[in-house]
């Protein structure tokens, strides 16, 4: 699995998110089950981190959401 960072540029329907990589790169993004459980809200500009696998790079997973001033 590969770790890249982004930004979340839009939300979608069904916790889903429109994610824009550093590379520039835009892909579709799900939270992930710990994230879920602990009811972590994602919003639009939001800073994270998230998990995609090589064989398809249009998919992947938020894993972590970066808090400013930390």
């Amino acid at each position: 699995m590969l770790e890249m960072k982004g930004v979340v540029s839009e939300v979608l329907p069904d916790s889903r998110y429109r994610v824009t990589l550093e590379n520039g790169h835009t892909l579709v993004a799900y939270t992930a089950g710990k994230m879920k459980m602990h009811r972590i809200r994602i919003i639009e500009g939001d800073k994270v981190t998230v998990e995609l696998s090589p064989y398809d790079m249009t998919k992947a997973r938020v894993i972590f959401r970066h808090i400013e001033g930390r």
